[in-house]
């Protein structure tokens, strides 16, 4: 069955058709500066194939949602799911083919490759009982598939770079038929352009842009300047399954709108110069509560250091030889050092506080009962705070192999990490839920709940734990290698002691 979809309509005043049937069998590169119009093509295409065939959308900035509204596609959020998560769901799509946008918006570009190339991978990886005809549409493929090193990692890149080119050169045999868009021809990675047999291009001003894209149509290069004249939404087609010469075309309306509609000019609002004022420079909110630091009048400070001094010099010098501790006054000592930082973490911003405010405070209170040589310096302190945030006291770790194996685990993440990191373990030592966003955010010094799902993703990311969700939505994290396993725990619930989750049934 041959099924052509109507794009628009050409120079001449015809339909500009596209075969689907030959779309499935090649692949499509839409190429054009910004505001050339190449989302509007994309939603055209999508818009008029939906009936006909299952798609996924790989949608950096979010414009293609609407499409769930008008014709059925799930939208997943890849911020709220680990990349295993996505790869899963991608597998699941195409075995129930279901049609999917998937939303990158809020994502860094690094977690976007590689969230798109996990998607991408389920996608490609499904069993051959379900290679069913499906169009995969890539915006902004210059994201996903590089022609350089950027910023990310060199995994990442790899990883997106080798989803794509898997896409382009190996999909068609699994019935996968990949659309990539792009606003840079220079920008995308040549072996993902090149296995495109159809094109469609649009307004471009760079001249290495316009000579490649002259050079995929057959074009003269002198010819490559009519690129420039196009208007927005008009495209030079050229392939199987558009046409077998250059042909001009103009896409046609759509049904569905994008969620970032280009702005519109618009009269400015009519208010007194006064009232600009008032509301532009007015005071701007109020910043986060800090505790106050404890700062001593500098000309006291002055008269002390004078009189130390002064005692010094008249003091004879006496050495006075401390006898060694025994091993229960040691016990005792370790044991007020962690009751006394249990008792600054217990103030109502200390999990918020810079860990300079905290060890000033905490050596204060060392001072006040008589410890101060049992006073740490900085980079021990870290390692007690990191302990004590988890509910742990350095006896715990010190006459515990099971804990020394998982401090040494701990050790890979970055320090600010690890105190969620043992946290988890705690609980899933115990049996206890897993501790909700809240309470891993504030053992990370932040009071965002998302930067808390992205630390459980990395951690999960470097091996450490694998995070699951039951029927009810509860979240369960096991220990790699170690077989400890939190209850089943609510993400969304309240900030809650460790302490207090051993009573929750699970």
């Amino acid at each position: 069955m041959t099924v052509a979809i109507e794009m628009g309509q050409t120079t001449a005043g015809a339909a500009a058709t596209l075969d689907l049937e030959e779309l499935l069998a090649t692949r499509l590169l839409v190429q054009g500066n910004s505001g050339s119009g190449k989302s509007h093509l994309l939603r055209r295409l999508l818009e008029q194939s939906a009936p006909w065939v299952q798609q996924a959308i790989i949608d950096p900035e979010g414009d293609f949602v609407t499409l769930a509204e008008r014709f059925g596609h799930l939208v997943i959020d890849a911020e709220d799911h680990t990349e295993r998560g996505l790869q899963v769901a991608g597998e699941r799509a195409r075995i129930h083919r279901v049609s999917t946008v998937l939303n990158l918006e809020g994502l860094d570009a690094e977690n976007q490759m590689r969230r798109a190339a996990a998607f991408l991978g389920g996608l490609f990886d499904v069993a051959r009982d379900h290679w069913y005809p499906m169009l995969v549409v890539v915006d902004e493929a210059q994201l996903f598939a590089p022609a350089v090193a950027g910023e990310v990692s060199d995994e990442a890149r790899k990883l997106s770079l080798s989803a794509m080119t898997n896409l382009m050169c190996r999909g068609r045999k699994r019935g996968l038929a990949g659309i990539v868009a792009t606003q840079r021809l220079a920008k995308l990675a040549k072996n993902v352009a090149a296995e495109a047999s159809n094109f469609l291009m649009g307004r471009t001003f760079l001249d290495i842009d316009m000579a490649r894209a002259a050079d995929l149509l057959g074009m003269e290069r002198r010819q490559a300047d009519a690129f420039r004249d196009l208007e927005r939404g008009q495209f030079i087609a050229l392939g199987p399954a558009l046409s077998r010469r250059p042909l001009a075309l103009r896409i046609g309306p759509t049904e569905t709108k994008p969620r970032n509609a280009t702005p519109r000019l618009m009269p400015l609002p009519e208010a007194s110069l006064e009232d600009a004022r008032a509301v532009v420079l007015a005071a701007p909110p109020p910043e986060p509560v800090r505790a106050p630091r404890r700062t001593v009048a500098p000309d006291l400070l002055g008269q002390l250091m004078a009189a130390k001094s002064a005692a010094a010099l008249e003091a004879p010098v006496e050495v006075v030889e401390q006898p060694p501790l025994s091993d229960e006054q040691i016990a005792e000592r370790r044991e007020r050092v962690d009751r006394i930082l249990t008792a600054v973490l217990e103030q109502p911003d200390a999990g918020f506080q810079a860990i300079g405010v905290l060890y000033q405070e905490f050596g204060v209170r060392c001072r006040i009962e008589g410890l101060a040589a049992a006073v740490p310096d900085l980079s021990e302190f870290r390692r007690m705070l990191t302990r004590a945030r988890a509910g742990l006291g350095a006896a715990d770790v010190a006459n515990s192999d099971e804990w020394q194996d998982v401090m040494l685990r701990a050790s890979i993440l970055p320090e600010e990490m690890q105190g969620v990191f043992l946290m988890i373990a705690r609980a899933a030592k115990e049996g206890w839920p897993c501790p909700s966003d809240a309470a891993l955010a504030r053992a990370y010094g932040s009071r965002s709940l998302r930067r808390a799902r992205r630390l459980l993703t990395y951690i999960e990311e470097q091996g450490l734990i694998v995070c699951q969700l039951d029927g009810a939505g509860r979240r369960i994290v096991t220990l790699v290698e170690l077989a400890w396993a939190t209850a089943p725990g609510d993400p969304d619930a309240d900030e809650t002691p460790l302490e207090a989750c051993s009573d929750v049934p699970a």
